[in-house]
């Protein structure tokens, strides 16, 4: 198997259905009832390096040009009176996400911000630095920001510091609860 993007040993490749075993519980589920309209087989797990995880370094290690092909995905809390919820932002690596105006108003919330560690890999089953949107509880909004869903395949955590998936851009706009929105993404 030959990676869609960035330069990684054939031999760390393989379609994600075949290496259920490297992926947390919720993300190997996840792709186990994958149905969208692009095949689960496109999604390719990586293996890599949990000491290669955060993107700088990953970029440095695998190929610089991965950083316009990287997003990132946040876990973040929306408080309106006494409650609170939770969503997950997906957004290209090289932009930050509009929590306090984009986000808060999609979520309706009066304040909103990122969850704390404890929460996000408590409530996500995942390990912080590989959380990645497939997989998330399916009652959280999944907010994508358009320019991941435009590129051909997109480099996002497997739900584990080792690790990584290249997905298909248009996948993200098939994960449950996703709603691409627009201004996500800010530089």
């Amino acid at each position: 198997m030959h990676a869609p993007i960035g330069h990684f040993d054939d031999a760390a490749l393989a379609p994600a259905p075949d290496r259920l075993d490297e992926l947390t519980a919720p993300v190997a589920d996840a792709v186990r009832r994958w149905n969208g309209a692009v095949p689960a087989e496109r999604i390719v797990y990586v293996d890599t390096d949990p000491e290669w995880a955060d993107t700088a370094v990953f970029v440095e290690h695998y190929g610089r040009e991965l950083l316009e092909q990287s997003a990132n995905c946040v876990v973040v809390a929306g408080k309106r009176g006494g409650g609170t919820s939770l969503a997950a932002c997906v957004v290209l690596s090289t932009t930050r996400v509009d929590v306090n105006g984009v986000v808060r108003r999609q979520l309706g919330a009066r304040k909103a911000s990122f969850a704390s560690m404890d929460t996000a890999t408590g409530e996500t089953g995942m390990e912080y630095g590989g959380i990645t949107p497939i997989g998330l509880p399916a009652d959280w909004p999944v907010l994508v920001d358009p320019a991941v869903v435009e590129l051909p395949y997109v480099l996002v955590g497997s739900g584990r510091r080792r690790g990584k998936l290249l997905v298909p851009g248009a996948a993200f706009a098939e994960l449950p609860g996703a709603v691409v929105l627009e201004g996500l993404g800010v530089a």
